[in-house]
C-alpha cells in the first residue's frame, strides 16, 4: 500500500511507474488531471488493473476520455460514511459487466430500492427517477446524540441516501444528483451534475460546477461555472452555453457561464456549491 500525503500528478505517476501499482484509488478530479498530464505518455502504467472512483459522480465522458489516454479501467463506486462506506460497486471479476455511467450493483448482503421523492414510501419501477435508499449490515445504527437526524435518515431499517437516481433493468443504479442540491426552476427539478457532466464533453472544458442562483421571475436558474483547458482561452461562453444548451430540455437551460480559475472542492473531490453560492450571492447583495 502506497499513500500520498497530498495529491502531485507526477509524483502520482512516478509512483505508480515505480511501486508498479495494481489498483489505483481515485476521485474524479484525479482522472482529469491524470488525463491532461503533459508527459503522461513516458510512463509505464500497464501494472495498474484498473482505478475504483468515488467521492463525487464520475462523468462519463471523463471515464471514457481517461480509459483511452492510460488504458486504466475506471471502476466507479458508490458509498457513505452512514454505510460504512460501501454500498455499490462495478462487477471487477468481469470488464463485460463493468458500465462505468452507473454506481454499479450493490455489494453483497446489500439492498436497494428507489423511491418517490414526495412520500419515500412508494418504490419505483426500471427507468423512474427517485430516491436511492439501502439496508445492509454496514448500515449505520444512528447518529451520535441526534435522534432527529436518525429519524429523518432511518426508516423502517432503510438508509434514505439523499441521493436521486433510477435503476435499469440488471439493477444497475444511475445516481443523477443530490436531493438537496437540485435546482428549482419554475417548479422543475435541475440537476446540476447533468449539466456539468455534459458540459465536460465540450474539447473547451476541463472541470465545471452548476448552481441554483435566485431568480425573481423563475425562483431559480442554473448557473455554470467552468475552467477551459490550456490552449482555449478564447472560448466565447456564449458559443459553449448554447453549445450545451441544444442538448437540454428547455427549463434545464443554463441562463449565465462564468470562467474561473478553479473549482473549489473538499479534499475528497466533491464540489463545494456553498463556496459559489456565497461569492455569487455577495455579488448581488453589491450591485
Amino acid at each position: 500500500m502506497v499513500v500520498m500525503e497530498r495529491f502531485e500528478t507526477e509524483r502520482c505517476l512516478q509512483l505508480i511507474q515505480e511501486q508498479r501499482i495494481t489498483l489505483l484509488y481515485s476521485v474524479p478530479q484525479v482522472l482529469t488531471l491524470l488525463s491532461d498530464w503533459p508527459q503522461l505518455k513516458e510512463y509505464n502504467l500497464s501494472t495498474v488493473r484498473y482505478t475504483q472512483c468515488g467521492a463525487a459522480p464520475v462523468p462519463p465522458a471523463l471515464a471514457y476520455r481517461f480509459q483511452e489516454r492510460t488504458n486504466i479501467t475506471v471502476m466507479t463506486s458508490y458509498g457513505l460514511t452512514e454505510a460504512a462506506p460501501g454500498t455499490h460497486s462495478n462487477p471487477v471479476y468481469d470488464r463485460r459487466l463493468m458500465k462505468v455511467e452507473t454506481i454499479g450493483l450493490p455489494i453483497h448482503d446489500t439492498k436497494q430500492k428507489i423511491v418517490d421523492l414526495e412520500t419515500g414510501q412508494i418504490e419505483l419501477g426500471v427507468g423512474e427517477v427517485g430516491e436511492l435508499i439501502v439496508q445492509g449490515p454496514q448500515v449505520m445504527q444512528g447518529y451520535w446524540k441526534a435522534p432527529e437526524a436518525t429519524t429523518a435518515a432511518l426508516r423502517e431499517g432503510w438508509l434514505y441516501t439523499g441521493d436521486i437516481g433510477w435503476r435499469d433493468e440488471e439493477g444497475y443504479v444511475t445516481i443523477t444528483d443530490r436531493k438537496k442540491e437540485m435546482i428549482k426552476f419554475k417548479g422543475f427539478s435541475v440537476a446540476p451534475a447533468q449539466i456539468e457532466a455534459l458540459l465536460l464533453e465540450h474539447p473547451a472544458v476541463t472541470d465545471a460546477a452548476v448552481i441554483a442562483k435566485p431568480n425573481e421571475e423563475a425562483g431559480e436558474v442554473p448557473k455554470a461555472f467552468v475552467v477551459l483547458r490550456a490552449g482555449y482561452e478564447q472560448q466565447p461562453a456564449d458559443e459553449l452555453m448554447a453549445w450545451v444548451n441544444d442538448k437540454l430540455a428547455t427549463f434545464k437551460h443554463v441562463r449565465e457561464l462564468e470562467f474561473i480559475n478553479a473549482v473549489p472542492r473538499n479534499p475528497s473531490g466533491k464540489i463545494l456549491r456553498r463556496v459559489l453560492k456565497e461569492q455569487e450571492q455577495q455579488r448581488m447583495d453589491l450591485s
